[in-house]
């Protein structure tokens, strides 16, 4: 089906992107997507930095992302970004991630909530976005992403972080591409040493503030190189996000 209402932005992959494999990683993966998307934004004149303004912004309830492949040093990508459904607070924004061939390489999937940053609640998006912003049923992938992720019952073990000043985003709550690199901290290094995050699908429920601790839990299942994560704070123990990965083992070659 023919995707419209779609924008699209160009990157370059740069070296400090790049992880020991010589391949864009998954945190650079998610950014590129988020700044893609913030993009879209911008260019219907109501950017991140507008709507704050205002003390409203888009909150992530949950994300997939999925990779055949990461894209090289210096390679050329396309991300493509549309919204493919809306409810009264909420968007459902769709990716592609485009080579320089054109052949899809990636996928991705966020629902966003349109939120009262000051009363801490979501609201009705704004007319004109949903209009200027128009809307494509089609989806970029395959997974149920309102499909909750249940937490980890009995998790053992568990990677402590302190939440800096550095981990929060302008709505003064900790950005997801954080909890990306905390669930991927907690991976086993025999997984992060012979393969590569494929999809990650993920649920952000809590809120962890400046000063606190999390512990990130991880549980491997063999039959499928799959984990189930979750995030919690340290002492209340409150989930503030929940996730499963799936990891394939890494091809001979991966460098251009």
């Amino acid at each position: 089906m023919e995707i419209k209402n779609y924008f699209d932005k160009q990157f370059e992959l740069r070296y400090f992107e790049m992880n020991k494999f010589g391949v864009a990683s998954p945190t650079t993966m998610l950014t590129l997507l988020e700044e893609t998307s913030a993009d879209h934004c911008y260019a219907i004149d109501h950017s991140l930095y507008m709507l704050g303004e205002k003390d409203i912004g888009w909150v992530l309830v949950a994300g997939t992302l999925q990779m055949d492949r990461y894209p090289g040093y210096k390679e050329k990508i396309t991300i493509r970004t549309w919204l493919s459904k809306y409810t009264s607070i909420r968007g459902f924004r769709e990716h592609y991630v485009y080579d320089e061939q054109g052949n899809i390489i990636g996928r991705g999937r966020g629902i966003w909530v349109f939120f009262d940053i000051e009363r801490r609640r979501p609201v009705q998006i704004f007319d004109e976005i949903r209009e200027r912003w128009g809307e494509c049923n089609v989806g970029s992938i395959d997974i149920d992403t309102t499909k909750k992720i249940a937490p980890l019952k009995n998790p053992n073990g568990g990677l402590h972080f302190r939440v800096n000043k550095y981990d929060t985003d302008m709505y003064r709550h900790v950005n997801n591409i954080r909890y990306l690199e905390w669930v991927v901290e907690s991976v086993p290094d025999e997984i992060i040493d012979n393969y590569y995050l494929h999809s990650i699908d993920g649920r952000f429920i809590g809120e962890a503030n400046y000063g606190e601790t999390v512990v990130s839990f991880s549980e491997f299942n063999a039959s499928n190189n799959s984990f189930v994560h979750t995030v919690k704070t340290e002492g209340t123990g409150l989930v503030c996000a929940t996730a499963k990965s799936i990891w394939r083992r890494v091809p001979s070659t991966t460098t251009k």
